[in-house]
């Protein structure tokens, strides 16, 4: 749903369906209400189609499927449409770190329906996005009792529309464990470029406007919903300004490339190191003939792509350059979201005149160490009448205090 200045209304939970939305797989499960089975919980998901983070999909013809299958712009060139059907939280009866998805589907040659899975972690984040099916189900990192389902829909060559009629998801009951301390974020060095396409629509359904604040990496595993910073990245020149922004596209080149992932768990090409994009590789070293995974030549050695105002006004870019890229969601600890539609300046010292040396988006999350007693000017960045203290996000990078989201933060 878009509101009168064209940019995505976000809807929040719970999620009615709109009166043209169909309810799907009533007859496997009369309103979807799930059972136990021997250490398992098997339900069948009520696809409705609601707005909100729903993204180009529609209810027609007694299934979900994509509403436009037009091809889509990218940075590197047009890529087959896509919707996304992203369905409500479900917590599940007893702790689980493995889900199965059972999907009933039309699928004409070369389009697909993936489903993916992703956990609530302990420290309130939540894990990355993980292809399930009924023989490989989603093995979550940590186990949990809060899931969420998405549904990714690719049309095929000419337009060709993926429908998807019953999804029947089962959870494996798990072993109560002790959630695991808290660990570092991967950091990589990758080769950066502008995202442009002003106007566009993004992965997840964003429509891109100027000096706009996103990124957009080569893998569905990061990606976020529309005014989502569940999945952020922060970016670094080597002069040291550092920008956090939201994960809204996927690009460049590829579409399977989660090069951040643990080894083992690398959705595609993984014999190449963790934190090297296939793209990189295949640029600079010749791997896989110099091609990506649609077989394209890759001319440049791109494995991520910033938006307009993340790239020019945040850290000042004017060419396409190497950076230091952290993916903030494969470390685990406190953490906060970006309060309000304005971007936040980070200043080096706890105080509203400290020096300039970085951005944080709108919706990003980012890691928060502490708070400190000093306090907020009225009308500093983030700050306000009866603000008080700075949040200290790493060395020399604080923010006023009620710039954040944040709860249970202790003292610096």
């Amino acid at each position: 749903m878009e509101s009168p200045d064209g940019r995505r209304r976000r809807l929040r939970w719970p999620r009615v369906a709109v009166t043209l939305g169909l309810v799907l797989g009533a007859a496997l499960v009369p309103g979807g209400t799930a059972w136990a089975l021997a250490g398992s919980e098997s339900w069948a998901a009520e696809l409705s189609v609601a707005g909100g983070d729903d993204a180009n999909v529609v209810a027609r013809d007694g299934a979900i499927r994509l509403a436009d299958t037009s091809p889509r712009t990218t940075s590197t060139g047009p890529a087959p449409a896509e919707g996304e059907l992203l369905l409500p939280p479900r917590r599940v009866a007893a702790v689980t770190d493995r889900v199965a998805a059972d999907a009933t589907a039309d699928r004409p040659a070369g389009s697909d329906v993936v489903v993916a899975v992703r956990g609530l972690r302990s420290d309130g984040s939540w894990s990355q996005w993980t292809t399930a099916t009924s023989s490989a189900p989603a093995l979550l990192p940590e186990a949990t009792l809060e899931v969420q389902i998405r549904v990714t829909f690719v049309a095929g060559p000419g337009g060709a529309s993926p429908a998807l009629r019953r999804l029947w998801l089962t959870a494996d009951q798990a072993p109560a464990v002790t959630p695991p301390p808290s660990t570092d974020a991967l950091t990589a060095r990758v080769f950066a470029t502008r995202v442009g396409l002003v106007g566009h629509r993004t992965a997840n359904g964003h429509r891109v406007v100027a000096d706009d604040r996103f990124v957009a990496l080569p893998s569905r595993r990061g990606l976020g919903a529309d005014g989502s910073g569940d999945y952020t990245v922060q970016v670094c020149t080597d002069a040291g300004r550092c920008a956090w922004a939201p994960v809204w596209d996927v690009g460049p080149w590829n579409t399977r490339d989660d090069y951040w992932s643990a080894p083992g768990t690398r959705e595609a090409f993984g014999d190449l190191p963790r934190g090297v994009p296939e793209a990189q590789a295949a640029a600079l070293d010749g791997y896989a003939g110099g091609q990506d995974g649609s077989g394209r030549s890759v001319s440049n050695p791109a494995g991520i792509d910033l938006a307009d105002g993340t790239f020019t006004d945040d850290l000042g870019l004017r060419d396409n350059s190497w950076v230091r890229a952290t993916y903030l969601w494969t470390g685990t600890g406190r953490s906060g979201t970006a309060r309000g539609d304005a971007p936040i300046t980070v200043r080096a010292s706890a105080a509203a005149d400290g020096r300039d040396v970085g951005v944080v988006a709108p919706h990003a999350r980012v890691p928060v160490q502490c708070v400190t007693a000093s306090p907020v000017m009225a009308g500093a960045a983030g700050g306000g009448p009866g603000s008080s203290g700075w949040l200290r996000l790493g060395p020399a990078r604080y923010v006023p205090a009620d710039a954040l989201e944040v709860t249970d933060v202790p003292a610096c």
